[in-house]
């Protein structure tokens, strides 16, 4: 499938359901073709946390091997990447008050981002089943996430976070970083 047909979809205000049936067509992605760095782009479907991300800063994740991935990059003031700490994210805030996704607060977190910062791994890569096929699958450390991944192309994936407590899923493109 083609890149251009993934990010079509994920560009409007897509439903969750219409997200499913395109990520329920593509083919699972075996855990060594995630080893890299991967740039990450938002897929609206309406979820309360569609393009915050984005909007503070996030670049992408950074699978090292099967027991050492940083599943939260972002970019720096200066213009390098800091690893931070999923744990220390306010998700919760996120989700409960969607009104925090302004600039303003993306200013603040950048600001005090140094603050969320780790040089340790924070996931692991393990193969999972996900809707009937098994893929690789990033499992978050200290959070009861899953983030798991659909082959588009060979570098470019469609992730499902499938988080313990959150009603609807949230969808996001990752494209290998070539560097």
């Amino acid at each position: 499938m083609a890149f251009d047909a993934v990010a079509e979809l994920g560009t409007g205000r897509e439903s969750t359901e219409a997200a499913f049936e395109l990520y329920d067509r593509l083919d699972p992605v075996d855990a060594a073709s995630m080893i890299g760095c991967w740039r990450g782009d938002g897929f609206t479907t309406g979820h309360a946390l569609d393009g915050v991300l984005e909007r503070f800063g996030w670049y992408g994740k950074e699978f090292v091997d099967a027991d050492n991935v940083h599943p939260l990059l972002f970019h720096t003031g200066s213009g390098g990447i800091r690893k931070l700490n999923p744990a220390l994210m306010p998700l919760a805030l996120g989700l409960r008050f969607p009104q925090l996704n302004n600039d303003v607060s993306a200013k603040l977190f950048r600001a005090t981002q140094g603050l969320l910062a780790t040089s340790t791994s924070k996931a692991r890569l393990r193969m999972t089943e996900y809707r009937g096929k098994v893929s690789a699958t990033m499992c978050y450390d200290q959070r009861p996430i899953h983030d798991v991944f659909r082959r588009v192309d060979d570098d470019t994936v469609l992730g499902a976070m499938d988080m313990k407590g959150m009603d609807q899923t949230l969808f996001f493109l990752l494209r290998r970083d070539r560097y």
